[in-house]
């Protein structure tokens, strides 16, 4: 089933395009009642009327492939199939003109669809002349086939809000007439399916507003055929069966889950990069790629062998479409986890770094100050205090200078230590230097969609940059 056969049908619900021959309906209440049956020759309803229907006609064939509209088959050689199939066919064929073919199709939906509320059962019916198309699209003015088929749309009615309004005639405003109002389809069918441009007796467009909500019931005891989930419960189902496997720590799960949506969507894009058609079928996560994903993402044996086990037994012959598997919202995550990862692995190597550098400049400070004095005797002392004198007369008002040489040419030493052992190289982009109580300070922060590193700076505080090319 193809998204372009669904829109073509679609862009015939016009009022210059529009085939629609008959239109039926049957309105039934909470307690599963028939209170008005009626149809109608859709050409000559007012012209109100008219557009109203043509609308509830098109929900039907609106909505995603795979989440909103489903492809259903009839199963093969079974009686209850082919019974519900003929039933299908003798609606189509009898062109809604039939009292008895109807009164049974209204009831067998009565009966099976779960439903508490009022609903309104609406069946149109139509011929279309499919036009050829040649290799290009070019349209050729004559028909291939006539699609002829029958569309159901089921929808809810409620009884709107209770509120007030103006009476004109008396000139108040009073409490107004609740009225019953028929909503959108809830749910809906097209038989036989239009796939590839040609009429398909063994398959059924199935409709469903709510993608959770998807009333199996109809697929199977109104249809009769194979129920079919939606992309968005194969999606739920397949995220419990990882999480639910892995392991019981919810933040371990999730990173794991997180591993194998985005080696997924690797797989995903690789395969779309190798085929240039761009109606190619999409990719069915068979047993075999889920297993090799599982392997790839790291998952332990005896979690891939429950995972296998849970996917068999949760899809079965009805595997998901790979894509119907990936949700945006987890890769998105997942790159920034990996981001904010990356940022704090590299601030790590950056506090390491400090403390190796501190060290060796205090080993290096410890190496230039001169040794500890050993014990003299009180001559030695006398003779030592006597030289310090004659120092102080040499040196003079000097001292203070070259006391200041010595620490310069001392400091200059320390540099030349550290330097060495602090070249930059080229493997990080940002290199930080800064004292080591203000390592628990920096974080990595998001700003203007940028991964930024943050350092808080005190008004006390002095700052300096230095260019990445100098230091190499």
């Amino acid at each position: 089933m193809r998204k372009k056969d669904i829109l073509e049908l679609k862009r015939r619900l016009k009022k210059d395009h529009c085939t629609f021959t008959k239109m039926c309906g049957c309105y039934v209440n909470g307690e599963k009642n028939i209170l008005l049956k009626f149809r109608e020759t859709f050409l000559n309803l007012e012209e109100d009327e008219y557009y109203k229907y043509l609308e509830i006609a098109k929900k039907v064939l609106s909505g995603t492939i795979g989440n909103n509209i489903l492809e259903l088959n009839f199963p093969m050689n079974e009686d209850l199939t082919n019974e519900s199939q003929s039933s299908l066919l003798h609606l189509r064929n009898s062109q809604l003109k039939d009292d008895s073919v109807l009164d049974s199709f209204y009831q067998l939906i009565i009966d099976n669809y779960v439903c508490s509320d009022n609903f309104l059962i609406l069946v149109f019916h139509d011929a279309y002349d499919v036009i050829t198309k040649t290799s290009d699209n070019a349209k050729i003015d004559e028909s291939e086939e006539v699609y002829e088929y029958v569309l159901c749309a089921i929808c809810p009615v409620s009884l709107s809000n209770a509120g007030l309004r103006y009476f004109e005639e008396e000139n108040k405003i009073a409490a107004r007439d609740r009225d019953w109002v028929v909503d959108v389809p809830s749910n809906g069918f097209v038989f036989p399916a239009f796939i590839e441009r040609s009429s398909d007796v063994n398959s059924v467009m199935y409709y469903t507003k709510n993608a959770k909500d998807t009333h199996p019931e109809l697929m199977e005891n109104v249809l009769g055929c194979y129920s079919r989930q939606t992309a968005t419960i194969q999606k739920e189902t397949f995220q419990s069966i990882i999480k639910d496997s892995v392991s019981a720590d919810d933040e371990e799960s999730e990173k794991v889950f997180m591993e194998i949506q985005e080696n997924l969507n690797n797989m995903i894009d690789e395969y779309s990069s190798m085929s240039d058609d761009l109606d190619s079928e999409p990719i069915t996560l068979t047993k075999d790629a889920m297993q090799n994903i599982l392997i790839e993402s790291g998952v332990p044996e005896e979690a891939t062998a429950k995972i296998e086990k849970y996917y068999v037994e949760s899809f079965g012959d009805d595997l998901p479409l790979a894509e119907s598997l990936i949700d945006p919202k987890v890769l998105k995550a997942n790159e920034q986890r990996k981001k904010e990862e990356n940022l704090l692995k590299q601030v790590e190597i950056l506090q390491t770094r400090l403390e190796e550098v501190k060290q060796e400049a205090a080993a290096a400070n410890e190496a230039s100050l001169p040794t500890e004095p050993t014990e003299v005797s009180d001559d030695n002392l006398a003779l030592e205090e006597d030289s310090e004198a004659n120092l102080e007369e040499v040196i003079g008002e000097d001292s203070e200078t070259n006391l200041e040489e010595a620490s310069e040419v001392t400091s200059e030493e320390t540099q030349d230590a550290t330097s060495e052992d602090n070249e930059v190289t080229p493997e990080y982009d940002v290199i930080l230097q800064v004292k080591s109580e203000k390592v628990p300070q920096i974080k990595s922060q998001i700003i203007d969609g940028q991964n930024c590193i943050v350092i808080p700076i005190n008004e006390n505080e002095q700052t300096t940059v230095n260019v990445l090319d100098d230091l190499i």
